[in-house]
């Protein structure tokens, strides 16, 4: 599964419009890492503050029909990098260390540091999992076990299950989507409509702004959720919808900065002051 390869499908774009509205929104509460949100994030609802798993998900999911796109076979592992970024970014995951022999981002242990609750219920069970395991795993083993997608008969347990239904249901008690059933011909499902566009559009804008109008050329600069956001949405190919209403030129210029990203030097960017090693590492392990 690779970050770079998919570079090249994202030029394939829709004509749809849409309105832009107001400032950013959507932060998170200061957490134990010291992570601070943007200054006009911090106008934003409790009620409609998202996960880095829930706007990825936002993003995914089709505004009237309710869900994500039935080819798409990468959101389900880029949840779970999402889970493990969000871990980290709250303090309560990190990187071994990298040692004398420098060893890679992705050849290095995640490490508890911190059992704290996080009051998410995803991200609390995935952080049980860790903290019962011994010996400690890599990033790209944690990905697969919580995917499921693993040889290992002994590692199944790992597993997080109908996590976009758990997501969306978060959603849902946000008031950005509402529950319905669809009728598919042979089988019945539920669907998760959105109920206030607004939410999303405000997503969108902030996914926008950072490769255009707030663009530093910097990643240490940006914001570590909104960087982490981009990489993330073009694991999980969703990056695409959000870019998909920007003019012709304005496309350009952030398809052209997003490959900028993506052609980093992700061991060297992690070895920079202030930098999360483990969001580099996760970021990696989708690049390899």
């Amino acid at each position: 599964m690779s970050l770079t390869n998919r570079s090249s499908g994202l030029v394939q774009r829709k004509t749809a419009t849409v309105q832009h509205v107001g400032a950013d929104g959507g932060a998170e509460e200061r957490d134990d890492e010291g992570y601070t949100p943007d200054e006009e994030e911090d106008h934003e609802s409790k009620e409609t503050r998202l996960t880095l798993m829930e706007e990825i998900l936002l993003l995914g999911l089709k505004d009237r029909e309710g869900y994500t796109s039935f080819w798409n076979d990468c959101i389900s592992s880029g949840l779970r990098g999402c889970i493990l970024i969000e871990l980290a970014l709250r303090g309560r995951l990190e990187l071994e260390k990298a040692g004398m022999r420098r060893r890679s981002l992705l050849n290095r242990k995640v490490l508890l540091k911190s059992s704290n609750p996080t009051g998410d219920v995803l991200l609390d069970e995935a952080l049980k999992h860790i903290k019962e395991t011994d010996p400690a795993e890599t990033v790209q083993s944690w990905i697969e076990y919580l995917s499921g997608e693993t040889w290992n008969p002994l590692k199944l347990r790992y597993q997080l299950r109908n996590v976009r239904e758990r997501l969306a249901k978060n959603l849902v008690e946000k008031g950005v989507c509402t529950t319905e059933k669809q009728n598919f011909l042979l089988f019945d499902m539920t669907t998760h409509p959105l109920t206030d566009g607004g939410i999303k559009q405000k997503l969108i804008k902030k996914v926008q702004e950072s490769v255009l109008s707030r663009w530093t050329n910097n990643a240490q600069k940006m914001d570590r959720r909104m960087l982490s956001l981009i990489y993330l949405a073009h694991a999980s190919d969703v990056l695409e919808n959000a870019f998909a209403p920007l003019s012709d030129d304005d496309y350009e210029v952030a398809m052209k900065r997003v490959r900028e990203l993506l052609d980093l030097e992700f061991d060297a960017e992690s070895m920079k002051e202030g930098a999360n090693e483990l969001m580099w590492a996760v970021i990696a392990a989708f690049s390899k």
